[in-house]
């Protein structure tokens, strides 16, 4: 078994490359690895955990890590099944520094009983993106095309779209090759702006990377039956498929996946209209998601997905199939909240052209979302006009008493797609370089903080900010280190803010043990339980790997510079949510009626003393001593 971390270090500068050892109890993954390099050389660092190609399930997702454009802090993203590819290159990280002089592909092949063969190439990127499939998708195909024949096994391509060039969140696409072929089962880094560190402080607009390396990796079931019937009386396949249901298919609500699942049971907690929807009757709200979800956007997904069982794995054998597909469509919850019901659109032929536009382009699709909403509705009430965000004279349907759920959200739709193109072409007034949340304070600056405070986002440092996770809980507005991914508690019961911050770090440390061994977090029911297990079975090193995970949290902790709500509908997201509570769950939590009572005679005071309580919380969890 592996017992040291193998480093491939690129210089993009130069292409001199050399590799690095770092022994198995001074770092345990690409996560507390990752936040070595990226302290000590600004790197960006994409790697895989040390069980990495062996029978656990998850076991292969490849972990992306480094100071992010979007966020401004370290960030840690991560993509399911491109680790399993990876692994076959025979080293566990490969950490990039330097800038190429001009756009290029990083091509890595290991031939086994061979060394890496590392080549960087020179291309015409935007002649590329605006060739074939367009953006992220002709780079893959073009990389494949270039460089495929020289791989013994199907490669891998990472690429980045014009979002990574004209943004500060552009993301890492890549998908599964099969015969050959680019398959439609697009897989992300998505989170933290990795595409933008990629390109722009990189200059690689692409990695192809794959060989037949073969390394010793862990694949005795037996043995790992034995530890899972030691712990839940049931082998480690029966276990896995019990704790992956809801991203299979789960009887109890007729319909799987994200999407499926979480549409199916958000009711009136549901987010539309660019959180519009907080400031609804529980009736309106319970009238949206009975109209244009559970008999229409949900009812599609059910009769084209689920009953036609178009379902795929990320790359890697996995009884999860969590890849939810309509031909050429993935459909998961995120992307298709808020680049669906949060911009006003609850058709599956509507999001599937706005989400494939804005995968195209390569955005991070849940910031992407979030801004586009928050735009549209500038364009409703007369913040901004259709001249200044350069596109044509149109306004979105917001009001969903006049809705027409197939032809309103079309409309809704091709204006999110106008939007998406003058980001692009930075037509009018927009310039999101530097980020939303910049040009939000620019832009109300000029025009009044109105319209800085129909934006939903969260704030870091200077400049840095994140659309949140798509829950009504206020555990998504978190002041934590790292947000945006699900290292907060986002459980939609009450829980006292300062009680709440602890549970978020806890959230931290918990997801930590899975990203750090590069496990899918889709298996966490028993890998965060295992994981330290097997750390223990294989290599005697439980305690250590748990110390280094408090010790990681502790450390990512200490680099905190999150900022108190800017916005004011951040704070009646709050507000609105304890009111929820109360008034339609019947929750008289007295410590619910305490802060809610607060909330109606000083808001913005309350919610500062909200956010600092959470923020106590974690402070005083995150500490090493």
């Amino acid at each position: 078994m592996k017992t040291d971390q193998k480093v491939l270090f690129i210089d993009a500068a130069t292409s001199y490359y050399r590799v690095n050892r770092y022994p198995l109890g001074e770092f345990f993954g690409p996560v507390d690895l990752g936040l070595h390099l990226a302290g000590k050389f600004k790197s960006l660092n994409i790697g895989t955990g040390v069980l990495a190609g062996s029978i656990f399930p998850g076991s292969n997702r490849l972990i992306f890590t480094g100071f992010s454009p979007a966020w401004g802090g370290f960030y840690i993203s991560s993509m399911g099944g491109a680790g399993l590819v990876f692994d076959n290159l025979g080293i566990n990280t490969l950490s990039i520094v330097g800038k190429a002089p001009t756009p290029s592909i990083l091509y890595l092949n290991r031939q086994e009983g061979g060394e890496i063969q590392v080549q960087i190439h020179s291309i015409d990127l935007d002649k590329i993106w605006s060739s074939g499939r367009g953006g992220v998708y002709s780079l893959m195909d073009f990389a494949l095309e270039k460089f495929g024949d020289n791989y013994s096994n199907n490669p891998r391509v990472l690429a980045t779209g014009p979002a990574s060039k004209q943004t500060d969140f552009g993301s890492i696409c890549s998908a599964p090759i099969r015969k050959g072929k680019v398959t439609f089962v697009d897989t992300w880094a998505g989170r933290g702006g990795f595409g933008t560190k990629m390109l722009q402080e990189h200059g690689i607009a692409a990695i192809i990377y794959g060989g037949t390396f073969v390394d010793d990796d862990f694949r005795d079931r037996k043995v790992a039956d034995k530890w899972f019937y030691d712990k839940y009386n049931m082998k480690l396949s029966t276990k896995d498929m019990e704790a992956t249901t809801k991203y299979r298919f789960d009887k109890n609500f007729e319909t799987g996946g994200t999407f499926g699942v979480n549409y199916a049971t958000l009711a009136g907690s549901m987010l539309s209209f660019n959180y519009k929807s907080i400031y609804m009757s529980e009736e309106e709200r319970l009238d949206i998601h009975d109209k244009f979800i559970i008999n229409h956007y949900l009812k599609q997904f059910n009769e084209e997905t689920i009953a036609k069982k178009q379902e795929k794995n990320c790359g890697e054998p996995c009884s999860a199939v969590c890849k939810k597909m309509n031909n050429q469509y993935k459909k998961d919850y995120e992307p298709y909240q808020t680049m669906g019901p949060l911009s006003g659109i609850f058709d599956q032929r509507a999001a599937e052209k706005l989400n494939h536009h804005a995968d195209m382009y390569g955005f991070d699709a849940i910031s992407i979302g979030g801004t586009l909403s928050w735009l549209m509705e500038c364009l409703t009430d007369g913040s901004l006009t259709p001249e200044e965000l350069g596109i044509k004279n149109a306004i979105p349907q917001f009001n969903h008493k006049e809705f027409d759920v197939v032809n309103s959200s079309m409309h809704n739709a091709n204006i999110a797609i106008d939007i998406l193109d003058s980001i692009i072409e930075k037509r009018g007034i927009l310039d999101l370089s530097e980020g939303s949340r910049k040009f939000a304070h620019d832009i109300s600056r000029q025009k009044g903080k109105r319209i800085l405070d129909s934006f939903v986002y969260t704030a870091y440092a200077r400049k840095g900010w994140m659309v949140p996770n798509q829950y009504w809980t206020p555990g998504t507005l978190s002041p934590m280190p790292i947000m945006g991914k699900y290292y907060m508690y986002y459980g939609s019961d009450f829980i006292p803010p300062r009680e709440l911050g602890r549970k978020n770090a806890q959230r931290l440390s918990a997801e930590l043990i899975l990203d750090n061994i590069g496990i899918c977090r889709f298996h966490r029911k028993w890998a965060e339980e295992m994981m330290p297990e097997v750390m223990d079975s294989l290599y005697g090193l439980k305690k250590q790997y748990l110390d280094s995970i408090t010790k990681t949290a502790n450390w990512i902790g200490g680099r905190n510079s999150s900022i108190f709500w800017e916005s004011e509908r951040n704070m009646d997201f709050i507000y609105r949510f304890l009111k929820r509570k109360h008034s339609v769950e019947g929750n008289n939590d007295k410590e619910l009626i305490r802060w809610l009572s607060l909330f109606e005679k000083d808001k913005k005071e309350t919610a500062m003393n909200f956010w600092y309580e959470i923020h106590k919380g974690i402070q005083e969890t995150l500490r090493e001593f």
